[in-house]
């Protein structure tokens, strides 16, 4: 589907994001339509539904919008064909290290949190096997 251009309706099934969301990532810069169509539709390419799935990772551990646009003006920069200079790569490179790091620490904790709402859970079903019936 390369070069192919997909309206906002099959970038929202694909990514699972709703239109609304999508408007709102276009409208604060996070990501905007490669294309518009003669009608005045956003057309989107491959790149943009890649862009939009960061968007979508980031969004439930908790990242800002700032930092998804530091995190995408990075890769968008290490990606382009321009190669930085060595001092700006490095730069990059950890930021976008960072934003890992930040992400395996928020992934532990939320494993931790799901694993305490198993519990929880398996402590009630517990609990009401032990009712006794009329």
């Amino acid at each position: 589907m390369s070069g192919e251009h997909m309206q906002i309706g099959e970038v929202a099934t694909r990514t699972e994001l709703s239109l609304r969301t999508i408007r709102h990532y276009e409208e604060t810069g996070l990501v905007m339509p490669s294309a518009r169509s003669q009608g005045g539709f956003r057309l989107y390419t491959e790149a943009d539904v890649a862009r939009l799935m960061v968007v979508r990772r980031m969004k439930p551990l908790g990242f800002t919008l700032d930092q998804m646009r530091e995190l995408l003006d990075a890769t968008d920069r290490l990606d382009s064909g321009e190669k930085p200079a060595p001092a700006e790569r490095d730069v990059l490179l950890e930021c976008v290290r960072r934003y890992e790091r930040e992400a395996a620490e928020q992934v532990d904790r939320l494993r931790t949190q799901l694993a305490r709402a198993e519990e929880f859970a398996a402590t009630l079903r517990e609990r009401l096997t032990r009712v006794p019936t009329r």
